[in-house]
């Protein structure tokens, strides 16, 4: 029996191999998809923006704004005492005021994880960038905190406040200012979309003279699902 041989039209062969090159590509972009890749950023890079909760785009400028009102504030309000309390008075070492940063609050909708050890690191080199404030180690401030068994609303009565400092000073770590940090968000829904407000709140108090300032910020962030919203917000 003869083996009969079947000739091909050109065309056909053609459309065949096309068919499996691009069958081939299509491979490669589905497993490439599903890859995970890293690329180290450069300064001056763009970072990325968060598609379901906050990131360094929000946190950045919050703490940036936030801490430079409030140290601007006290700066200015400390002129008035005229070296009367703290640092700068009689008898009084001098050099930068001391702060115990207590800790930073979480009350937005989000579990916001490790950003908010990034954000009491981010307020914390804040403060110490200029030569009037610095931060007491947080080490100490958390093993006292955990020695009397303090919350944070505990902190506000003057008479925890100076067996807090009586503590730090046994240390070597004695401070002047005690500091609060509170993240919180509000939520408005548009059908899929939704826009979350953030505020970072810093509370500054004084534990020589009783006296508190408060200052905040605001920022606003577009979560887009539907092609409308996201054209729109683009």
């Amino acid at each position: 029996m003869m083996n009969e041989t079947r000739n091909f039209p050109p065309r056909f062969l053609f459309l065949a191999r096309l068919g499996v090159f691009c069958l081939f590509c299509a491979l490669l972009i589905f497993t490439g998809c599903k890859a995970q890749t890293g690329t180290v950023m450069k300064k001056g890079d763009k970072g990325l923006s968060g598609s379901h909760k906050a990131g360094q785009e929000i946190f950045k400028p919050l703490v940036e704004e936030a801490v430079g009102r409030l140290l601007a504030r006290e700066t200015q309000r400390s002129v008035g005492y005229n070296g009367q309390y703290g640092y700068g008075a009689p008898g009084m070492p001098t050099g930068p005021k001391r702060i115990c940063f207590v800790e930073v609050e979480n009350r937005t909708a989000e579990e916001l994880g490790d950003n908010l050890e990034m954000l009491y690191e981010m307020i914390d080199t804040a403060i110490g960038r200029g030569d009037q404030y610095i931060t007491i180690s947080r080490r100490y401030v958390q093993a006292a905190i955990r020695q009397e068994r303090f919350r944070m609303d505990d902190l506000f009565v003057p008479a925890n406040q100076r067996k807090l400092l009586r503590i730090l000073e046994q240390q070597n770590q004695p401070f002047e200012y005690l500091l609060f940090a509170k993240i919180v968000s509000g939520t408005t829904v548009d059908n899929k979309n939704y826009q979350r407000d953030y505020n970072l709140s810093l509370e500054l108090i004084n534990i020589n003279t009783g006296d508190g300032l408060k200052e905040s910020h605001d920022l606003s962030k577009a979560y887009n699902v539907t092609l409308g919203a996201k054209i729109r917000n683009r």
